[in-house]
């Protein structure tokens, strides 16, 4: 069973990573587009969306939006051009704001999940609640994952997925190391407040890390206060984005177990589905980008 997880996990390391450094901006939008519909299946199944009419409506409902922002831009282009108005290509920009959204949806649960985590699982939620609940997560971390690879490139992609895949081996191997004061014994009994720390430790040398690729000759420069002051700020960020997404990862056990399930699905041997993968990453990616915004553009340019 071991054996089958680390062939599948290096399978699949292998495929995303390909992705981010080899397919253009469009194609790789597209690659995480199909990821995220094969995701939307299996939030249907758990949240028991069954009824042929209302599985189309939620599918429907995510690839229009995936396609009004993927053409937003291009239509701005063609528009300035027409009218001859260069200043509209500057609405492309007003799309970042759909980022609040997600970031606050995360951070309620997030405190929700702390707080209350027993609680919530003796709630019923509404159907319409919980289908607006996948829509959001799933086509949020679409978006603005397409975008960190669109406006900051390949690499600052590879470091999230770096920064959430070193969390998730560190929680681990940190939980089963020293691991005894269970995180959210009634949502994942596996989960340990001490494989949390590890996960966070993990993010500050990620930080640190990022920060040797790109050198120190910044802190020679005009500005070295200004060097330090990103230094910190990426180092606080990384850590938050790990923190984000372990109580993303809670959030969809919460759901599994609600549902009376282990896995989401059984596409990947010996890992369950697609959202078991990846339901650290959906929970993240808004919320590192909304910090990649804040931190400043022209810094990772």
């Amino acid at each position: 069973m071991l054996l089958k997880r680390i062939l599948t996990a290096l399978v699949l390391a292998t495929v995303v990573v390909a992705a981010v450094l080899l397919l253009p901006t469009l194609y790789f939008s597209l690659f995480i587009a199909v990821v995220t519909l094969v995701a939307a299946f299996e939030w249907m199944a758990l949240t028991d969306v069954n009824a042929l009419n209302r599985k189309i409506l939620f599918i429907t409902f995510l690839i229009l939006p995936m396609l009004g922002v993927t053409y937003w831009t291009v239509l701005l282009e063609l528009l300035s051009e027409a009218m001859e108005w260069p200043e509209i290509k500057d609405y492309s920009d007003a799309l970042e704001w759909f980022v609040i959204a997600p970031v606050l949806f995360w951070v309620l649960m997030m405190v929700l999940i702390r707080k209350a985590g027993p609680q919530l699982l003796n709630i019923e939620f509404k159907s319409r609640l919980k289908t607006f609940s996948g829509w959001l997560v799933l086509l949020s971390a679409w978006m603005f994952l397409s975008k960190l690879r669109a406006y900051y490139g390949p690499g600052m992609v590879l470091y999230f997925l770096i920064l959430i895949w070193a969390a998730d081996i560190s929680a681990y191997f940190a939980g089963k190391k020293w691991g005894k004061d269970k995180l959210a014994a009634e949502i994942s009994p596996g989960k340990t407040v001490q494989g949390m720390y590890g996960a966070l430790a993990s993010a500050l040398i990620c930080s640190f890390g990022l920060r040797m690729y790109y050198g120190f000759e910044a802190f020679q420069g005009e500005q070295p206060e200004l060097a330090v002051l990103m230094t910190i700020d990426l180092a606080i960020l990384s850590i938050l984005t790990v923190l984000i997404s372990i109580y993303g990862d809670l959030f969809f056990s919460l759901i599994k177990r609600k549902k009376g399930v282990k896995d989401s699905g059984t596409l990947l041997p010996g890992h369950g589905g697609i959202l078991d993968r990846v339901d650290s990453i959906i929970a993240a990616a808004p919320f590192f980008y909304a910090g990649i915004i804040l931190i400043g553009r022209s810094v990772f340019a």
